[in-house]
């Protein structure tokens, strides 16, 4: 009987390690690349974030529980364009996993599939905080997002072929929601076409270019250099006949300047999510859109 039940118990606990084994560890830098990757592999991968929605990406701690994330995972997910550089090299060399290492096939740059905004031919660091192959901050977009979500699969096949069935099902239902959801976004934001729009820094044009706004400046003098009263005063005479209805900006940037541009121009401050679990409740890409447009379309 003892034996009998030695016996189970070691299939059981053999199935659970081949069951796990069985799984893509899928880690992105943006919780927009856990989430997307989730969706689209189901019960076939396992999804980690080394950014949280509340953090400014820009600057993350290469914690030794993020080493252990990127050591673990079969499929890197960055943001490229320069915007982890000052933390993502050092976990990826102390990771010491090659198959996640630039060129390996369990490598994507997200960057790649999209179309960068903001390139700057001849990038200074006098002009702030600028990334020279383009501004990193895409995932803002709908669209951008979509063509990630695309690589993202197209990545899962490679590594995963037996698991293909699934990823191209999976991937079929994401692509019918995406169709739907812009459809029902793009309704209810037309009326606002030709909105003006002040942003705390520079990382909405993507978005911007989608709903077909207009940015009328920043209230960062230059991208990553904090608001000054002076410069906020400035940017206030330039912007006040202008009709500036909203005020961008993301939950990790302090809001006492921009309440007080927004009061004085007789716009509206939206601190709206640029990620994934920015706010409660805010677990994929289309509560993060639907939250965005809800914003942007409630009275004022």
């Amino acid at each position: 009987m003892r034996n009998t039940m030695t016996i189970a118990f070691v299939l059981v606990l053999t199935a659970i390690g081949l069951d796990a084994q069985a799984k893509v560890r899928v880690v992105g830098t943006l919780p927009d690349f856990a989430a997307m990757a989730a969706e689209l592999g189901g019960d076939r991968v396992e999804t980690a974030s080394l950014i949280q929605g509340t953090q400014d990406p820009h600057y993350v701690d290469a914690k030794p529980s993020l080493i252990l994330e990127v050591n673990r995972a079969d499929l890197l997910v960055l943001i490229g364009m320069g915007l982890e550089d000052g933390w993502l090299p050092v976990l990826l060399t102390q990771s010491r996993n090659g198959a996640i290492q630039p060129g390996a096939v369990g490598y994507l740059d997200a960057s790649s599939v999209v179309t960068a905004k903001d390139v700057e031919a001849r990038p200074d660091r006098r002009m702030g905080d600028i990334h020279g192959q383009g501004n990193p901050h895409y995932y803002t977009g709908p669209e951008e997002l979509y063509r990630v979500a695309r690589a993202i699969h197209d990545k899962l096949v490679v590594i995963d072929p037996e698991g293909q069935n699934v990823y191209d099902s999976r991937w079929k239902r994401f692509e019918e929601t995406y169709r739907k959801k812009s459809v029902e976004w793009k309704k209810r934001i037309e009326p606002l076409k030709g909105t003006r729009v002040v942003e705390y820094h520079k990382s909405w044009i993507y978005l911007l270019d989608w709903l077909r706004f207009e940015a009328a400046g920043a209230l960062e003098p230059l991208p990553g250099i904090p608001p000054s009263p002076s410069h906020v005063s400035r940017l206030l005479g330039q912007v006040r006949q202008q009709g500036v209805k909203f005020v961008f900006q993301e939950i990790y940037h302090p809001q006492r300047l921009s309440r007080l541009f927004a009061e004085k121009s007789g716009a509206k401050l939206l601190v709206m999510p640029s990620m994934v679990g920015a706010e409660h409740g805010i677990k994929t890409i289309w509560d993060k859109f639907d939250r965005i447009v809800d914003l942007l379309t409630q009275p004022k």
